[in-house]
């Protein structure tokens, strides 16, 4: 994971992806009555206007106190082709990228506290000929008030084909700021994949793409939240990247009618485990869960939660977290005599050392697990249950307005029945 924070100055390029536009001077000789003529000077009333014409509206000319996540926003008219160029007090160039609707560019991180800087638009006709912007602004002193932002992933993590981002903030975050704040969020990935962000809280952010990850894919999310203002006098603290890979698609569907697991990869079955799940009176919960946490060891203990005739305090091998509550796959060898045939557990996912063991090895945080046809159904929020909504109720959890990928595929290794969101 990569925090930049607004000490940090990046230099180079301009907004990527831009075309500039450099004019080819000529010369020629003319012939008249007089002998030849060389070449002479025109007077600037004789040179013909731009086509083009381009403005700055934000940051405003001399403005003071500008929030270090500044964007530079401008209209441009008969442009072909427009440039944007930062710099600080030094004359340093700023990297930046120019927005999808061509009138903002956003600065690479953010700006530093208490700088000034100078930026340039040009826009450039069909003509050839450029016309210009310039304007000056200062940023505003370093807020008292920042925003924590936290990833639950950090770089060059691998994990499973389920897995959401997921992003923390250390305070409540105003509905009114959210749009604002998820419009410097991005999410690049190669393959691309059509995906979303939804709000779980004032204070939590996920993403996921419209069905599973591809295996193998590599994915890139991005905050762009320094000095960015989260209301109530408070700041983004700094800007957040993360890069990850997707491992392969590892499936684990349960059927409680056959108390059996099967296990394929990238679509291929290539084991079936039996099973002992809840029995009648702490039963499993059905739905599509996600691998959490993995645990070689640990101990359970109940015995705050179910009291001293109830409760119990046992080692556990092997332990993988599905929810919240207390749902886990985990090596049960007190139950293997009733594993696929009987439910006998408190309402975890029981297997035997052997394939406990193996399950461990083999599986990743962000993996899916399905189970299906038990008495109690997944309760929305009890672990990552992302996958558990449609994907028309999940897009309505983003704070911006939904817009569909021009291709609509769905994952051809998921049946309809067991589809994330079906």
């Amino acid at each position: 994971m990569r925090i930049r924070d607004q000490r940090n100055r990046r230099r180079g390029v301009l907004a990527a992806g831009l075309l500039v536009v450099t004019l080819a001077l000529t010369s020629a000789c003319t012939g008249g009555k007089g002998g030849d003529k060389g070449p002479g000077w025109q007077d600037g009333a004789d040179q013909p206007a731009a086509k083009a014409s381009v403005s700055i509206s934000e940051p405003a000319a001399d403005a003071k106190d500008v929030p270090a996540s500044a964007a530079i926003a401008f209209a441009a008219e008969q442009a072909e082709d427009v440039t944007v160029e930062l710099t600080d007090a030094e004359g340093e160039s700023v990297e930046g990228e120019l927005a999808a609707d061509g009138r903002s560019w956003l600065p690479a991180g953010a700006l530093t506290y208490g700088a000034s800087y100078t930026v340039t638009v040009t826009a450039t006709g069909d003509d050839g000929l450029p016309a210009t912007a310039t304007s000056a602004f200062t940023v505003m002193e370093k807020p008292e008030k920042q925003v924590r932002i936290s990833s639950f992933l950090g770089d060059d993590q691998t994990v499973g084909v389920a897995m959401p981002l997921i992003v923390k903030f250390g305070r409540d975050i105003p509905e009114k700021y959210r749009a604002d704040l998820q419009r410097r969020m991005t999410v690049t990935s190669e393959p691309a994949q059509e995906g979303i962000w939804h709000w779980v809280s004032p204070t939590e952010i996920r993403y996921r793409p419209k069905e599973f990850w591809q295996a193998g894919s590599k994915v890139s999310y991005r905050v762009q939240a320094g000095g960015l203002p989260l209301g109530d006098g408070w700041y983004g603290r700094a800007d957040l990247t993360v890069d990850i890979a997707i491992g392969p698609k590892l499936l684990m569907t349960v059927d409680n009618g056959t108390k059996r697991m099967t296990v394929t990869k990238n679509g291929e079955k290539i084991k079936t485990i039996p099973v002992s799940l809840g029995k009648k009176s702490t039963p499993s919960s059905s739905g599509t869960m996600v691998v959490m946490e993995k645990l070689r060891k640990t101990v359970f203990d109940t015995y705050d939660e179910l009291g001293p005739e109830d409760g119990y305090r046992t080692k556990i091998d092997y332990a993988q977290r599905l929810t919240w509550g207390g749902e886990f796959i985990h090596a049960a060898p007190w139950s293997e005599g009733q594993q696929g045939t009987t439910n006998v557990s408190h309402g975890c996912v029981n297997v035997s050392m052997a394939n406990g063991a193996w399950l461990f090895k083999n599986t990743r945080v962000g993996d899916p697990i399905v189970v299906k046809g038990t008495e109690r159904k997944l309760q929305l929020g009890n672990g990552w249950t992302d996958w558990n909504v449609s994907w028309e109720e999940y897009v309505k959890g983003s704070a911006l307005p939904y817009e569909p990928a021009a291709n609509d595929e769905t994952d051809p290794d998921v049946e309809a029945s067991e589809a994330p969101g079906a």
